[in-house]
């Protein structure tokens, strides 16, 4: 699939006066990122912390902890870092060390967790949609715009543990369209996520287009306004509609 998929009828191109854009796997891949600083955290671990390295080779281990502590510190279920925190200080509290070496462990994770290696069609694009609407980020995750590189194409950034409550829930894209003077009916949002991203816009009021970059059918009721494979396709969408 190389082009769009969209109703003219459906999408309101006049209306779109901002584009609010989801993070990960809209941006770049994010397993491929988190592995890579669950590689760096275990190499930390290794050196500052071994009988707590050691723990974590064991098979099915480090999803186990995360599952614990999702299920203990429910409290926590909008703030990916302080989960992963939580974590950590949990591991090593099993592995019998310093439950204090979670703080430094988890900016091992978290300085790796920054280095994100963009799809091929984003800068073109975000170079594009800048130059045509402000752009608000909108993420459930922990990365930092500025610090993945992408900072300077958005006018501001919102995620779930700094705003206190994530997507799919309205008051985050009611926040995201204020933050550039708009009402959400004004704005479109685009991610990955059918039930987070695509759902929660359009119940909140705005306009979503669906970024599936792989073979996925829809699977819920109200359906978006435009599906694209990539963001050049949501380029050309754009410019043609």
């Amino acid at each position: 699939m190389d082009s769009a998929t969209l109703d003219p009828l459906a999408l309101d191109v006049r209306r779109i006066a901002a584009i609010s854009l989801d993070l990960d796997d809209t941006l770049w891949p994010i397993w491929p990122t988190i592995e890579r600083a669950e590689r760096a955290l275990h190499a930390w671990l290794s050196r500052e912390a071994p009988k707590t390295a050691a723990l974590l080779l064991t098979p099915g281990m480090l999803s186990e902890l995360r599952e614990a502590t999702a299920k203990e510190r429910s409290d926590l279920a909008h703030d990916l870092s302080a989960l992963r925190r939580e974590s950590i200080r949990t591991a090593l509290r099993r592995g019998g060390e310093d439950p204090a070496l979670a703080d430094p462990a988890f900016e091992i994770f978290f300085a790796e967790r920054q280095r994100v290696t963009l799809y091929d069609d984003v800068l073109p694009a975000l170079k594009w949609l800048s130059e045509r609407y402000p752009l608000v980020a909108i993420s459930n995750g922990n990365a930092d715009v500025h610090l993945t590189g992408v900072g300077r194409w958005f006018r501001a950034a919102f995620n779930a543990r700094a705003f206190g409550s994530g997507k799919p829930h309205a008051p985050i894209f009611r926040a995201a369209a204020a933050s550039v003077g708009l009402l959400p009916k004004d704005v479109l949002h685009v991610g990955d996520d059918a039930a987070l991203d695509v759902v929660g816009a359009l119940d909140a009021g705005m306009q979503a287009a669906w970024l599936v970059r792989d073979e996925r059918p829809w699977e819920h009721g109200a359906r978006p306004q435009l599906i694209v494979p990539n963001l050049h396709a949501l380029c050309v969408a754009l410019d043609t509609a």
